[in-house]
C-alpha cells in the first residue's frame, strides 16, 4: 500500500493546474475539436493502463476532465501526483 500525501505535501508535489477536491486531484484539459480530446483521452488511458492506475476520464466537447484518486489507499498517493504530470506531458 502507498502512503497518503498530506493537505501541504499534496500542495507542493501536484503539477500545476490540477485542483485539490476532497480525495482527487483533478483537472480539466481544453482542446480546439472533439477528436483532439478524444485522443488525448485514449492516450492517457495508456499511460494509466501501463501504471495500472485507472483514473475517471471524462469526455466533454473539446473538453477532457481528469479525476486522480488512488481508491485503496482512500486517497491522494504519489501515484496520483506522477500520472497528473504524465497526463500533462502528454497535453
Amino acid at each position: 500500500m502507498a502512503d497518503l500525501l498530506s493537505d501541504e505535501e499534496i500542495a507542493e508535489r501536484a503539477p500545476d493546474d490540477w485542483d485539490h477536491e476532497g480525495d482527487e486531484l483533478v483537472r480539466t484539459y481544453e482542446f480546439d475539436a472533439y477528436l483532439a480530446g478524444v485522443g488525448f483521452a485514449a492516450g492517457i488511458a495508456g499511460i494509466a493502463e501501463e501504471a495500472y492506475h485507472h483514473p475517471e476520464i471524462v469526455i466533454g466537447w473539446r473538453e477532457v476532465e481528469v479525476h486522480l484518486t488512488s481508491h485503496e489507499e482512500g486517497g491522494i498517493t504519489e501515484k496520483d501526483v506522477d500520472l497528473a504530470a504524465r497526463f500533462d506531458d502528454v497535453a
